[in-house]
């Protein structure tokens, strides 16, 4: 039996938003008393005990038992309950999806990588994308009844309110969400794919609780989430964070937007194997030679794996990629004075061909006085990023919490 929203379709009602500011509580920072609870939100603790007790005959809340304490009556705690159902998330890469499904509390009972798979502008598309979902459930004897909502996050200029993507236009009549929403039988949310990576990142990766952070999406192109005060940023139209089309490099090659000279020209995954093409055509000694000579071009994915082997002409262009990357951060800090900027992606693989560069160059072109608080770091989760984001987000939603 799939679970309803119950009190969270009221939130007009003041216990409703009680209970729904309760839950948001348990999310942020883990499991509390009675007493705590009702001090958080200053609220008497029979009034708490009440709400509380709702929430766990509705199967949101479960009594975790007594806390420990050295002397003095133990108080019972209270958390989310895993079982309350499940959300899924789905990273929609160019020729591939990545599959996450949690359980209400949060944590991962299913994980899929690289699951081939190519959504394309028609509705049957989407209809192959959701039972490609079932299936999963069904791989991993996962009751698929028990799914609440649905995170989706694809690349390009996403309307999360509207549901339309820009990028897999389906209809004007149609949202692609809506389209999504009545195949699979759950809400359906769409966003950006280097938004939902940024609240993966904010809520399960490295942030350790900071407020203020920038997200960088160094993957076949160059994105950008950003967290502003501890609240996903997105903008008047939701279209924040196109930094890989700010216009900075002198290189005078169009970019896929029909700009010249966006910053995704030099330092973004496209940008990686088209400098290294050259370069193979040029002539110079790789462990690509070979395929090249054969096929007149190696794709992204041969490049990383020839990374891995230490190849001399990917590591220079990798090092020419962290250049550029470097210059557009040093930019952003200089605009943000962000405590983090957490760099994730398909690039990453390239570790310290890519970060080195990238922090020189960003000392070379920021503003000290403005940088000397910012530290620059690796994404923790890494390709899980996206669909851990986009549970995330499913839920979050879900519970009216955005």
């Amino acid at each position: 039996m799939r679970m309803t929203r119950t009190f969270l379709d009221n939130l007009t009602e003041r216990n409703a938003l009680t209970k729904q500011r309760i839950l948001e509580l348990c999310i942020k920072f883990g499991n509390y008393s009675l007493a705590d609870l009702g001090k958080e939100l200053n609220i008497s603790v029979p009034t708490i005990t009440k709400l509380v007790g709702e929430l766990i005959d509705d199967g949101w809340l479960e009594d975790l038992g007594k806390l420990g304490s050295s002397g003095g009556r133990r108080p019972s705690i209270y958390g989310l309950n895993p079982d309350a159902g499940y959300f899924a998330g789905v990273d929609i890469e160019r020729n591939h999806v990545n599959i996450t499904v949690m359980d209400f509390k949060g944590q991962t009972l299913a994980y899929h990588e690289d699951v081939p798979f190519s959504l394309l502008n028609t509705e049957e598309s989407c209809q192959k994308l959701c039972d490609l979902i079932r299936k999963t459930f069904e791989k991993d004897g996962l009751d698929f009844s028990k799914l609440l909502e649905c995170g989706m996050d694809l690349t390009g200029r996403v309307n999360t309110h509207s549901g339309y993507s820009f990028t897999y236009f389906i209809s004007e009549d149609k949202p692609l969400s809506a389209i999504l929403e009545n195949n699979l039988g759950v809400p359906v949310n769409i966003d950006n794919d280097s938004r939902a990576m940024t609240f993966g990142e904010y809520m399960c990766g490295s942030v350790n609780g900071k407020k203020n952070i920038l997200f960088i999406n160094a993957s076949w192109g160059l994105g950008m989430g950003i967290i502003l005060e501890g609240e996903l940023f997105y903008g008047k139209s939701g279209f924040s964070g196109e930094v890989g089309h700010f216009p900075m490099l002198e290189n005078n090659l169009i970019c896929r937007c029909g700009k010249v000279g966006c910053l995704e020209t030099g330092a973004s995954g496209s940008a990686l194997q088209r400098i290294v093409n050259e370069k193979l055509s040029q002539g110079q000694s790789s462990i690509l030679s070979e395929k090249f000579e054969k096929e007149k071009e190696v794709v992204l994915n041969d490049i990383l794996n020839a990374l891995k082997e230490e190849d001399v002409v990917v590591i220079e262009a990798m090092e020419e990629i962290g250049i550029n990357l470097g210059k557009g951060i040093a930019g952003l800090i200089n605009v943000f004075n962000p405590e983090l900027i957490v760099i994730g992606g398909k690039l990453i693989v390239g570790g310290d061909h890519l970060m080195l560069p990238v922090r020189a160059s960003v000392k070379k072109h920021s503003l000290n006085l403005v940088s000397r608080d910012t530290t620059i770091k690796f994404s923790r989760l890494g390709r899980k990023a996206g669909s851990v984001g986009s549970c995330m987000l499913a839920r979050s939603r879900f519970l009216g919490l955005m």
